[in-house]
């Protein structure tokens, strides 16, 4: 099992973080969020947040992973027993927190991929091109245990893709990432024919510079900048622990956070442009995927072609998602309980999916959990996460973890920007989304 402690390559490790990056948030959520938040104005602060985050946030990640040589539980215990044994004790018994939001929001993640599944297969057999999609989408969303078959193969599916570890996680990853910007550069030249869609690329790309005034804009796109690039105190931990330590974790966060940005703004070239052709609305939510595209594709020719690659991707992001949220969890019940065996952790994990997941299938239940997970738990790991690296752990030994692998030493500003910059942001969203939370 040598090889499946590690990713055979610098590009493996980073199209699997890609992969564990670019998933619902970027296909669904920066469109929505995009389109109900100013457009280029958003895009900009986004951009800005994105570039904090994959400067710090991410790479200490990545770095505290490959420091412990483990995932998030002993990732914590690490960083806190830089204070003393106790401190350790108490960081391992903390860590289980992001650790559970990771198994959440896989519970489901998996329930929409499972929507995904069904929209594809339908799509294959034209039944979507045919259907009215409202009624198509309601019927099996609102109906529970009406998905089960499909639920079963992407969780299962999934999980058998661990079974190796890092080795094939790199190696789905590496087929499933590019064929995912291929499929979507296809869509956005597709959406680009259609009549009226000048008016999307201006409203993505024109800010509106009085939209930077509102406060609520910068919490929107500093919440979708975690969410986007898996920032959150558990799952990009797993994936530093299978870094090489010839590798700098500042230059590969940052190649991430490249291609998953690239994946975000292709997304939205494809949504955008059409919602605006069409005259629909891209803050939609659930139904834009599941009504509002589809609508679409049904009125453009090769319509059905286009479904099926459409749907395809999207399984490509939400498994390669999925991947990283189960391996985060798996990995760290391993270190925690050496008697396992990987199966039988895949194994509990799978049975713990499907038995809450199916729970969850009807969207009036799995919209709720969603939401409890992206207001509570997210951002309270992140958080968490932040604030064990830059002021619990030892300043000296974050930073020795960091540069192992680099050519270019990070120091006092590396340090300070994480420090008096990137933890105050999570702070303040983690704050917000509670008050907001509490308060409407």
């Amino acid at each position: 099992m040598k090889n499946t402690k590690n990713f055979a390559s610098r590009w493996g490790f980073i199209l699997a973080s890609v992969g564990s990056a670019v998933g619902m948030a970027n296909v669904w959520g920066f469109p929505n969020k995009l389109g109900s938040n100013g457009g280029g104005a958003f895009l900009l602060i986004y951009l800005l947040f994105i570039f904090i985050f994959s400067y710090v946030g991410l790479p200490a990640e990545f770095a505290m992973g490959r420091h412990a040589a483990t995932g998030t539980l002993g990732a914590y215990e690490k960083a806190w027993s830089t204070r003393g044994k106790g401190a350790g004790k108490v960081g391992g018994l903390l860590g289980w927190l992001p650790l559970a939001g990771s198994l959440c929001i896989a519970l489901g993640y998996a329930v929409i991929v499972t929507y995904i599944l069904k929209a594809l297969v339908d799509s294959l057999v034209g039944t979507l091109m045919t259907a009215d999609t409202a009624s198509w989408f309601g019927t099996f969303s609102s109906t529970p245990y009406s998905v089960i078959p499909y639920h079963i193969i992407v969780v299962v599916g999934t999980l058998l893709t661990l079974y190796l570890g890092a080795h094939s996680i790199e190696k789905t990853n590496k087929i499933m990432m590019p064929l995912f910007f291929i499929i979507f550069l296809i869509l956005a030249v597709r959406v680009a024919m259609l009549p009226g869609v000048s008016e999307g690329y201006r409203f993505m790309f024109t800010p509106r510079w009085e939209a930077l005034k509102d406060p609520m804009i910068w919490i929107w796109a500093m919440g979708q900048a975690f969410f986007s690039l898996s920032v959150t105190g558990s799952g990009m931990i797993v994936y530093g622990a299978y870094l090489s330590k010839d590798e700098d974790v500042v230059g590969v966060a940052q190649h991430t956070a490249l291609f998953d940005t690239i994946a975000a703004v292709v997304a939205a070239l494809v949504i955008i442009p059409a919602c605006f052709s069409y005259g629909l609305d891209v803050g939609a939510g659930p139904s834009l995927l599941f009504v509002t595209l589809p609508t679409i594709l049904q009125d453009i020719p090769m319509g059905r072609l286009f479904a099926i690659i459409l749907y395809l991707a999207m399984i490509f992001a939400g498994v390669s998602s999925l991947q990283n949220m189960f391996e985060a969890v798996a990995e760290s019940l391993l270190h925690k309980f050496p008697k396992l065996s990987r199966t039988a952790v895949l194994a509990i994990l799978c049975v713990l999916c499907l038995g809450i997941g199916i729970f969850m299938e009807p969207i009036s239940k799995w919209g709720p959990w969603m939401d409890l997970v992206s207001i509570y738990i997210i951002p309270i790991g992140a958080t968490l996460g932040a604030i064990s690296w830059f002021y619990v752990m030892k300043k000296d030994e974050l930073l020795a973890a960091v540069n192992t692998g680099s050519k270019k030493e990070r120091g006092a500003l590396w340090y300070n920007v994480g420090r008096f910059v990137y933890v105050p942001l999570a702070v303040i969203l983690c704050c917000v989304a509670l008050f907001m939370h509490v308060a409407f």
